[in-house]
């Protein structure tokens, strides 16, 4: 790793998260590289079955969102 954690931990908060978003994004544009257990194989049929079942019950991005921010406001 060309970059120490100690130089990580000098950033400011927002910097630190900034990195961890570009980190996050390069994961997630290659996600066949990221295998699941059979669990988590388990845990997403069993969500999606239940979406498929009623697709009501979900909620949109930014409503889940606006919940989170309010509560840790």
């Amino acid at each position: 790793m060309s970059v120490a954690i100690e130089e990580i931990l000098t950033l400011g908060v927002r910097e630190r998260l900034e990195l961890i978003e570009e980190i996050w994004d390069s994961i997630a544009s290659h996600p066949e590289a990221i295998t699941l257990t059979a669990a988590q194989r388990k845990e997403l049929e069993r969500r999606k079955r239940e979406h498929k079942r009623d697709p009501s019950r979900a909620k949109p991005w930014s409503e889940v969102h606006n919940r989170l921010e309010k509560r840790h406001k």
